[in-house]
């Protein structure tokens, strides 16, 4: 090497190992907020070459692993407890050796997100674990939201927003905290469906033949998509499709993107159901008395059941079987490939709500007296365990940590909101508005349902408030222990591949 250009050589060198000696530990993980059991994969570099690095989910030591040569180990795999609270939580990946490490916050948040919660329509938050069986007592009312007319749709909850729609014509996004205004999209005609949400991008039908999709952020037009008659069907959204039904006698398909039409089936009367997606197949009831299963991707006939009335509910499919009920006073129980009956369960009354779907037990709303209430059906056999008789209902029940939620149109001489024991059907809560409640959506414990007076209400504990609030202290480095049972759950040579 020329002398002229030792200097410079050195001084890169030297420049280089200072920068590496004094590097600070950095994590990173592969997401930021998630449900409680979320799994979160943990990176790290500029940690010491070679070390064990033990890796926490707030205090709780879940992992240990090796450094490679570079300081550096990739995609540890933790998870957030199933009894984590929502809001902020700390991961950090700590040396064993010393006090060197980083820290990063996980938002643990649940969003309810369609109609029935999830694709099947299950109408079931497993993940709830603030409000249960001991605590659903206390609840009490955090705000409500005035609209200009009925609000019949179920709210679907989503990153500390509800979006709710109403007779008014208005599709409402409101922050789940405090029930403040953030925007709202005037349709032609009333919304009287549940959006979905999904990719930041939320889904609903209206009165006026349409079915919209809207930015989340802003309610911001993205597309339209024009049917030839009313959309009172809940859209659900899976795989990048949006299935939804239409007064027109279609259910369809269309690309969440662009709205552009994928296909359309022909059913023999009105469309209200909402439609549930399952291994590739869509069930769906339809005013021809029919429940119908799909194909997803054609749309293409694979079978249809006949009841002896109108199907305006919403299926849910669970194990192989399809659930639903009918205005001809039965829930039925079909096989989900071939639409075989495995049993049905006589109600003596009109079913005009979906089934929701918890621990092998089905509920039910069933709407007039005198056998109106809430039925709970072995999910097996079809038996009734119990029932919960009120008077007029035609809310779909939610099931959360053990508890069913159903609004009612009258109850003890009013409206309002309910809280079940699942296993028993004893009465643990109840909220009387000044008319009929609807569905509701139980999130991150709080209730939000909306009711016939044009109101959406959240109802909570008055702690563990939902947007980002904190649940659990950011740790002191030096005051974590780690646990000395675990064993290196990545080498070396592992992280060095990655």
């Amino acid at each position: 090497m020329p002398k002229a250009n030792r200097p410079k050589a050195v001084c890169a060198a030297f420049l280089l190992l200072t920068s590496t000696a004094f590097a600070a530990p950095t994590i990173t993980l592969s997401k930021k907020i998630g449900p409680p059991t979320s799994s979160i994969l943990v990176s790290g570099n500029g940690f010491e070459p070679n070390v064990g690095v033990d890796i926490y989910f707030d205090t709780k030591d879940q992992a240990l692993v090796v450094t490679n040569n570079e300081g550096e180990f990739h995609n540890a795999k933790i998870h957030a407890p199933s009894s984590a609270h929502p809001g902020e939580h700390w991961v950090t990946a700590l040396e064993r050796n010393n006090d060197k490490g980083d820290q990063k916050p996980f938002i643990v948040n649940t969003n309810w997100s369609q109609f029935r919660f999830d694709a099947y329509g299950t109408r079931l938050n497993s993940y709830e674990n603030v409000l249960g069986v001991n605590n659903v007592g206390d609840l009490g009312l955090k705000w409500s939201y005035a609209t200009g007319d009925v609000v019949f749709p179920s709210p679907a909850v989503v990153d500390g927003v509800v979006y709710v729609g109403s007779n008014d014509h208005n599709l409402y996004a409101l922050d789940a905290r405090t029930g403040k205004r953030l925007w709202s999209f005037t349709a032609g005609d009333s919304v009287q469906t549940t959006p979905a949400v999904a990719n930041g991008v939320v889904y609903f039908g209206s009165w006026d033949d349409n079915v919209y999709a809207l930015n989340s952020h802003t309610g911001t037009l993205l597309w339209k998509f024009t049917t030839g008659d009313h959309v009172l069907s809940d859209p659900t959204v899976a795989n990048g499709v949006v299935y939804v039904g239409s007064w027109d006698h279609h259910v369809y398909a269309l690309n969440a993107r662009t709205g552009a039409e994928l296909w359309g089936h022909p059913t023999g009367w009105s469309v209200s159901s909402s439609p549930a997606i399952a291994n590739g197949l869509v069930y769906v009831g339809s005013w021809d008395d029919n429940v119908y299963a799909l194909d997803a991707r054609t749309g293409d006939l694979v079978w249809s059941y006949p009841t002896n009335n109108i199907v305006i509910t919403s299926p849910v499919v669970a194990n192989g079987v399809v659930y639903v009920g009918s205005e001809d006073y039965n829930v039925y129980a079909l096989n989900a490939r071939t639409g075989d009956l495995l049993w049905r369960y006589y109600t003596g009354d009109p079913v005009f709500s979906g089934p929701a779907l918890a621990n092998g037990i089905v509920y039910v709303s069933v709407g007039d007296s005198p056998n109106s209430g809430i039925y709970a059906l072995d999910a097996h056999t079809g038996a009734l365990l119990w029932r919960y008789l009120t008077f007029y209902t035609d809310s779909a029940p939610a099931v959360a940590n053990d508890v069913v939620y159903v609004g009612v149109l009258i109850g003890v001489g009013e409206g309002g909101v309910y809280a079940l024991s699942a296993r028993t059907g004893d009465l643990l809560w109840s909220y009387a508005t000044t008319y009929g409640a609807d569905s509701s959506a139980v999130v991150n414990g709080v209730v939000y349902i909306g009711s016939d007076e044009g109101s959406v209400y959240a109802f909570g504990l008055g702690h563990d408030e939902p947007g980002g609030e904190i649940a659990s202290k950011r740790p002191d480095l030096k005051t974590l222990r780690p646990d000395f049972n675990l064993k290196v759950s990545m080498s070396r040579e592992a992280a060095s591949r990655n």
